[in-house]
Parts: structure tokens; sequence; C-alpha cells
């Protein structure tokens, strides 16, 4: 088993893969996007690809980058595959629509959930943040700390009923699987974790004391943690994140080495024009330098982390290798 070295080797990956920048060419002026725009949220309101079409999407229009709006639509099933099919097989030449993707895009392609389909049938446009897993329970649970869900599941692996926004097998599933088998958890095929269409469903069952832990991303969870719903009793980052989130324990801390960072952006159809392509990879640029987009990343608990063109293209192909080899080795896939 290579789990810990391969899970390693994806962080930093993430963080340090490299590649060449694809900056906006002279054909860039050339083109003029439409009014509107539609960016496609692979999953129903409230989860974190929802966060990152109306979040984008409403910074586009306020900083006057597209004139009309930008129109979130949701479309959920299948972790993804659902909006990835669309995209592929109606909107392959569509200039005006972009989709939200992030590190569970990557795992489902890595796994071959997209069944005929991989990552070359899309254009990559680039990243505007990473989102890092987080772990959580209700307020009023019985486990007041990872150490405490830990033990339970060392004791007997169905214990614990897990809950996340991803498809069984997906990021948010993995992120479970990934910290217990560091925290030494045996059987991890014996771990419940239910699928659910997007983070908010999950953590409403989470809330409602129908299932014991949700595993998820920090933005998705935000709004439950300022109600004082839930608890988050680990961040998977290598660091506390900054305030106001700086009081949310690492699980590296807790003695736990799992790391778990979820990129957010964006692909569009793989017929787009070049030049669009280019605009909407020279936008994003743009917009992650913006002061407007870095509050949204300060409230919302986003880090550092920025990719786009043909870096970003290389990066996806290099994550998806490493999700692939991560995923034989704990044993979710052959």
């Amino acid at each position: 088993m290579k789990t810990k070295s391969t899970f390693k080797t994806l962080a930093l990956k993430s963080i340090m893969a490299s590649g060449v920048i694809a900056l906006a060419s002279t054909s860039v002026q050339a083109y003029e996007p439409a009014r509107s725009a539609e960016c496609i949220a692979p999953a129903n309101p409230g989860g974190g690809w929802d966060f990152t079409c109306r979040s984008v999407g409403k910074a586009l229009v306020d900083l006057s980058y597209i004139k009309g709006n930008v129109q979130t639509v949701n479309m959920s099933g299948a972790g993804g595959g659902v909006a990835f099919a669309h995209t592929v097989s109606k909107r392959s030449k569509d200039d005006g629509l972009i989709v939200a993707a992030s590190t569970a895009t990557t795992t489902r392609l890595a796994q071959g959930q997209f069944p005929g389909m991989n990552s070359d049938q899309v254009k990559w446009v680039g990243t505007l943040g990473a989102d890092y897993g987080i772990i959580a329970v209700a307020k009023d649970s019985q486990y007041q700390n990872l150490s405490q869900l830990m033990d339970a599941l060392r004791k007997d692996p169905n214990s614990v009923k897990f809950a996340g926004g991803s498809a069984t097998g997906g990021w948010d599933h993995l992120k479970v699987l990934i910290t217990a088998k560091e925290a030494n958890v045996t059987k991890l095929p014996k771990i419940k974790y239910l699928s659910f269409n997007g983070g908010s469903e999950a953590l409403v069952q989470v809330v409602g004391g129908h299932i014991d832990a949700f595993t998820g991303d920090i933005s998705e969870v935000k709004g439950f943690l300022d109600s004082g719903d839930i608890r988050v009793v680990a961040v998977l980052s290598e660091e506390r994140l900054p305030a106001p989130l700086n009081n949310i324990p690492t699980a590296l801390e807790q003695g736990v080495s799992s790391v778990a960072p979820n990129w957010r952006g964006f692909y569009v159809p793989g017929n787009a024009g070049n030049d669009s392509y280019e605009w909407w990879v020279n936008t994003i640029d743009e917009l992650y330098k913006t002061q407007e987009w870095k509050d949204i990343m300060a409230k919302n608990g986003l880090m550092p982390f920025h990719k786009t063109g043909a870096e970003f293209t290389q990066f996806v192909k290099n994550q998806t290798l490493d999700i692939r080899i991560l995923s034989q080795d704990i044993g979710l896939i052959k």
C-alpha cells in the first residue's frame, strides 16, 4: 500500500504542479462576450459548485466583465456526470457557457465514473482558490472532536454514518477514507457513507440527527457554522484557516496526517472558440486579482490557489492520474 506517500504526492502536486500559464493573446480583444452567460453548477443549490457559480457570476457582473447577468443553472446527477455529458454532447460549441468544477470532478474522471468521457473533451479555464475539506457533526453530537470519531471507527467501522455531496467513491467520500486510513482505521470499505445531490442536502440530514457526521468543504458549512447548528471537528489543511475560521482545529494537530485541498474552478465546452476560451482565461486571471474576489475568498475560507489555461490543463491531467493511483491503493477501484 502506498496510500500515505501517494496522498502526499497528490497534495504537493495540487499546489506545485508545473506548467506554462496561458496568457490571453491579442485575439482576446476581438472577442465580445454576450450580454449574458450561463454557469452550470453540477449539483443542487447550496453546495460548493453552486457557491462557485453564484459567487463568481455576481463578481463578473458587479465588476462589469459581463454586461448583463450570469445565470446559475443547477444540474445535479452522477457526481457531476450529468453536467459533463450535457456540456460535451449538447453544448459543445457554446461560447457563453462555463461549468463549475473542483477536485470532485477530477476524482470522478480518475475513477472512470463518466462512462465514455475524459478530461480532453472540455477546455479547462482556471481556478479561483482552494476550498479545504472538513469533517463536521451536529452541535449536540456525542463526538466532541476528531479523535473520538476515529476511536469509534477503530472499534467498529460501521458505527459512524457519514454524509456528503459527492457520489459514493467521490472526493467527499475519499476524504473520510483518507482520514480514517491515516488514523489507523482498518476495514475501510465498511465505513458508511451516504451520497446526496449537494452538500446542503447532506448537512440537513446531519443537523436533523439522521446521520452522524458531514464530510465536505468549508465553504459549504459557513451558514450552518454561523448559526451554530454544526461543529467542525477538523479542517483538512496544513495550517488553521484565517480568521474568522481560525478556531477550527486541523486534523494534523489532532495527530491525523490528512490534508485535502479542493480547488474551485471552471471548464468550458471542448469546441468553444479559441477567442472565447482565451477571454474566459484572461477574465478569470483578472478576477482573481481583484479586491472583491479577495474579500469573497476571506469570507468563505478559500485559500490562495490559482492556475489557468495550459498550466491548469496539465494540472488536471496530473491530478487525475494521482487520484486514480490513490483510489486503487485504498481499494475504491481496481
